[in-house]
């Protein structure tokens, strides 16, 4: 189990509900390394004397003195990267002989691990580890082709990790993999009891066992799923907190209410109808219209727009402009947002176009980016970048459920973070 945490303290609460679960080895992890030192494995050695410690160093250099430190800390694993000089990854199996720890070559950023892995097997390692990056996992890149070539390839015993949630272990176990090093499923999951037991089941029974969370889209459906999943919030802090559609507000509000699809874009003069109207013959069912009027009245839409719009099986409206009928719209329970309400409705023209490029809300949109609503409002993924962000998405809501799973049992959010500790000097 990766305790891939900043703060050792949460760490610790997480490796004693793992613990509890059934893990095996403890794996004090690069982030918490980096950020505590090797007191992270002074502390796990500590409190699990009889459990498997591995130091994530990622060593690429000067093995044999990182090695005698970790080991010296009490690690009895410690990761060093396939990509370093082979004489850094002699020398620290030297020097895991001499301090009595093993060592675990991880395969991370390697291109050609099958050669790698035929001109390292002779150095004495005792494990190769095919690791799936987190940044790898946003992108929704699996690695079990790689673990069966791997243990074709060698007989090394191949160590699993990235991505391994209760439905994915044991197709990396039928893989070929004899260790799996769990992170996200097991410490983001609120209750990492069970958590870890269900991980140990699905492994046992070697079958997987489905889950809504812990798992990354790499299909448009998948995407939508999450999407519909996450909050805008999750989306802006997924990317670097982010802002959205800058003055559009919803107009319709219920509790949990959602909007999710492709956008359909519209530009229209103020208070030219036409083109927004004919854009609901057009969209495809699921798609959000999103509208550029100018910013200002008179209304580009309204209550028989919106009767249309779920005849026609449309996700939601965003308009830069205005809108009118919004009692009539809020009682169709339609997903709308505007920049503006009036009463006033302009006339139908027909100038502007449809399907091209739009400003709404400070922001060009595309047609087919994705348009994601809720109660906070409206924001955009491009095409080009949902699949990373909607996975990345995912993976703060995943965070932000164990955060709230701490507070509850006591603390606050700055306690729990150790919030001053993090402020910047």
């Amino acid at each position: 189990m990766a305790l891939d945490f900043v703060d050792l303290k949460r760490a610790l609460k997480v490796a004693h509900e793992a613990v509890e679960g059934g893990a095996d080895w403890l794996e004090a992890g690069t982030p918490l390394i980096k950020s505590e030192g090797l007191n992270a494995v002074r502390t796990l050695k500590k409190f699990f004397p009889k459990k498997t410690i591995v130091a994530d160093l990622k060593t690429f250099d000067a093995g044999r003195a990182e090695v005698e430190m970790a080991a010296k800390a009490g690690a009895d694993i410690v990761s060093v990267m396939a990509a370093a000089p082979i004489e850094t990854i002699r020398d620290s199996v030297r020097a895991g002989r001499n301090y009595g720890c093993r060592i675990m070559v991880d395969f991370l950023g390697v291109a050609d691990i099958e050669n790698r892995a035929q001109q390292l097997a002779g150095t004495g390692v005792d494990f190769f580890n095919v690791h799936l990056g987190i940044d790898q996992q946003m992108q929704g890149k699996v690695s079990f082709e790689i673990i069966k070539k791997l243990t074709r390839a060698t007989s090394v015993p191949v160590v699993a990790s990235g991505g391994i949630n209760s439905e994915t272990a044991p197709l990396a176990l039928k893989a070929g993999a004899t260790v799996l090093i769990v992170g996200g499923a097991i410490i983001k999951s609120p209750d990492a009891i069970s958590a870890t037991r269900l991980i140990k089941k699905a492994m046992a029974g070697q079958k997987g066992i489905p889950t809504n969370l812990y798992r990354r889209a790499r299909t448009a459906t998948e995407i939508s799923k999450i999407l519909k999943m996450v909050s805008t919030a999750n989306i802006s802090d997924a990317q670097h907190r982010a802002f959205g559609l800058s003055g559009i507000v919803p107009v319709t509000q219920w509790p949990k209410m959602k909007m999710v699809g492709e956008a359909f874009t519209v530009r229209t003069a103020p208070g030219d109808w036409a083109k927004p109207v004919e854009a609901i013959d057009r969209a495809k069912p699921g798609q959000v219209i999103v509208i550029n009027s100018g910013g200002v009245p008179p209304a580009v839409w309204g209550g028989l727009a919106t009767n249309s719009s779920v005849i026609r099986k449309l996700a939601g409206v965003v308009i830069d402009g205005a809108i009118r009928d919004v009692s009539e719209i809020r009682k169709l329970n339609f997903p709308a947002y505007s920049r503006q309400i009036c009463p006033q409705a302009g006339e139908p023209k027909g100038f502007g176009e449809i399907n091209v490029p739009v400003y709404v809300g400070g922001c060009k949109v595309f047609p087919g980016d994705w348009v994601i609503g809720d109660e906070d409002g409206v924001i955009i993924l491009s095409k080009e970048e949902a699949l990373e962000f909607a996975n990345r998405a995912m993976d703060v809501l995943e965070k932000e459920n164990r955060l709230r799973a701490e507070i509850r049992k006591g603390g606050t959010l700055a306690q729990i973070t150790e919030l001053l500790r993090w402020e910047k000097v």
